[in-house]
């Protein structure tokens, strides 16, 4: 076999490993962002804490169903958009240091997580996080409501406070756009034409008239701390906060006392 020949082999297999790894970036992103665990609509939730399970049903009749946590003589509510994997029987048990801190709770599970169902897309999931807010909305005056999103659930907080005004906004390992992550990590691929999920999460800031304290651990494997510093400096307003965490990790910013002694300031 000639040198031309076997160049032209190459050439052909790296093509095809390149139009795979295209692949399956496009046809498998949803496995890659989302990891949830389903429950059954029959699935009986443990908490340390009273609570109310609700039911809302979206524009396109998805099911969406959250927890609500209420404690007499609250300050108010903290609405909680969770991350990307797991469900509400496990992330209901954040719930308990808002309480704590004499607020009331509502956090929810997205679709195809937990007891919640429906088609996903990046312009339904922001339309649920909408319509969650409203439902904190008949409950509560915006003053009383403290929007908080961590990880994924970063880019839901983000979006709804820019449309709104809450009292505060908490965003804990937020990112930049999932399309700042994606390239980053598949720099060698054409990314911005693979990804639908691109959650810009950069483009909701400009809109936010409300305080935004931000969260980051330094050794954040999942989301790097150069992606939150980046959506804080895009963030033009003095009315910001970045609250860096030596050593912290993507799931463990609550074992620092960096995390637990400003929380308990900052609500």
């Amino acid at each position: 076999m000639n040198l031309k020949k076997k160049l032209f082999i190459l050439i052909f297999i790296l093509l095809n490993i390149y139009g795979l790894l295209c692949g399956v970036i496009y046809f498998f992103q949803e496995n890659l962002i989302f990891m949830p665990s389903v429950l059954s609509q029959e699935h009986v939730f443990e908490m340390k804490s009273s609570f109310d399970e609700i039911n809302l049903k979206s524009s396109d009749g998805a099911h969406l169903n959250g927890l609500y946590f209420k404690k007499e003589n609250s300050k108010g509510v903290v609405l909680y958009f969770h991350g990307n994997a797991g469900n509400l029987q496990d992330w209901g048990q954040i719930a308990d240091l808002f309480i704590d801190l004499d607020y009331d709770v509502l956090i929810m599970d997205y679709r195809g997580y937990g007891k919640s169902k429906g088609e996903k897309s990046m312009e339904f999931l922001y339309e649920d996080a909408e319509l969650w807010y409203e439902f904190a909305q008949q409950n509560y005056s915006e003053s009383k409501i403290i929007v908080y999103g961590r990880s994924i659930g970063t880019t839901f907080a983000a979006y709804v406070a820019a449309k709104h005004e809450p009292n505060k906004l908490i965003l804990e390992a937020p990112f930049y756009s999932m399309l700042a992550i994606a390239k980053s990590r598949f720099s060698f691929l054409p990314i911005r034409y693979l990804l639908d999920y691109k959650f810009p999460t950069y483009q909701f800031m400009d809109d936010i008239n409300c305080p935004v304290i931000f969260y980051h651990g330094t050794y954040d494997k999942v989301i790097p701390y150069d992606q939150g510093k980046k959506l804080y400096d895009s963030f033009n307003t003095d009315k910001k906060e970045l609250i860096t965490i030596p050593m912290g990790g993507h799931n463990n910013l609550n074992s620092f006392k960096e995390y637990t002694e400003s929380i308990s300031l900052e609500l």
